[in-house]
């Protein structure tokens, strides 16, 4: 019988049996009458612990087959047909498990799709500006070249070298956010210094295209300072880089009990309204982008910076044309 290979029922079993044996000796010794009542008792408990037991090892090794089907890739397992008790207990806890163990398979395979399209779209990237370097040094060899068309390709050699190295920089601080590594250090700082930080790299670039920008700042809040600039530096880039020239971009700048919010908008054509709810991806640019529009990861970047700052950043189109990104950082949860 194959419920006696189980040690814990094969001893019960056996000291039933002997617990019987006994006390049928001892029926028979003093009462001889009352030998057939106490075996057929004894047989009775014997029986009424046999049986529930078969019952619920029964149940056990149909537990069994349905975790050694979930095992091997099965997915239509239904484990919410056991009964209550212990093994009930048990039931609930493995379909938690199993919930649990599905949900990060899916997690799992969802982090190698998007793992395989980012090192896809990298390496799209990396490649576009190595192209425009092969031909600018194949260029360079050629012994009749002008000093003055060599001078011209070597600054365009150095532009698409300072690209490759702002994605590979860019793409490093983001693993870093992915990977959950960035420390955050809130420090206090007036709006008008955190603006005017911010603001600070891109006012040579905007001042070659003939641009106007204008700041304007109320109150100061506590943020990463380093963090808080390379985000909204980011935004303001991406809005010069689509503000023709002679435009205007303003930022602004307030605080109230709730959040510190920053405003950014331009005076160029707005964003499309299939783009706008892509604007944040990774690496997504609109069909109507060229070249000036860089990478794509960029807005990336600056909402990551935010979101992980208990803030929020949102994309919209102004009522008089212009894009219009409001960036918050709430001063609780939100």
């Amino acid at each position: 019988m194959k419920l006696l290979r189980n040690r814990e029922m094969y001893i019960s079993l056996m000291l039933m049996s002997f617990i019987s044996c006994v006390a049928a000796l001892c029926t028979y010794l003093f009462y001889r009458e009352l030998v057939l009542p106490v075996l057929v008792l004894c047989a009775l408990f014997i029986i009424l612990h046999i049986v529930p037991s078969y019952i619920k090892y029964r149940e056990i090794k149909k537990l069994s087959a349905d975790i050694d089907k979930i095992l091997h890739g099965e997915e239509n397992i239904n484990l919410e047909n056991y009964n209550e008790g212990d093994l009930g207990v048990l039931q609930s806890e493995v379909h938690k498990m199993t919930v649990r163990l599905r949900e990060q398979r899916y997690k799992l395979t969802q982090d190698k799709i998007f793992l395989a399209d980012l090192l896809a779209d990298i390496s799209h990237q990396i490649r576009t500006p190595l192209t425009s370097i092969n031909i600018l040094v194949s260029m360079l060899a050629d012994p009749d070249m002008t000093y003055e068309k060599r001078e011209q390709t070597i600054h365009k050699l150095y532009g698409l070298l300072s690209r490759i190295d702002w994605l590979i920089t860019t793409l490093l601080k983001m693993s870093k956010l992915d990977a959950g590594t960035v420390r955050f250090h809130r420090e206090d700082v007036t709006m008008k210094e955190l603006l005017e930080k911010a603001c600070m790299p891109v006012r040579v670039p905007i001042e070659l295209h003939g641009q106007e920008l204008i700041l304007v700042s109320d109150g100061e809040f506590s943020c990463d300072i380093a963090w808080s600039c390379e985000a909204i530096g980011n935004i303001i880039k991406n809005c010069m880089e689509h503000t023709p020239d002679g435009g205007t971009i303003t930022v602004s700048g307030s605080c109230n009990p709730l959040y510190s919010e920053i405003i950014i908008t331009d005076s160029g054509s707005g964003i499309s309204e299939e783009d706008l709810p892509h604007i944040f991806e990774r690496f997504y640019k609109g069909a109507d982008s060229g070249e000036k529009s860089g990478f794509g990861i960029g807005l990336a970047l600056a909402r990551m910076i935010v979101t992980e700052q208990n803030g929020t950043v949102k994309a919209e189109n102004g009522q008089n044309g212009g894009a219009v990104f409001t960036v918050r950082f709430y001063k609780g949860a939100v």
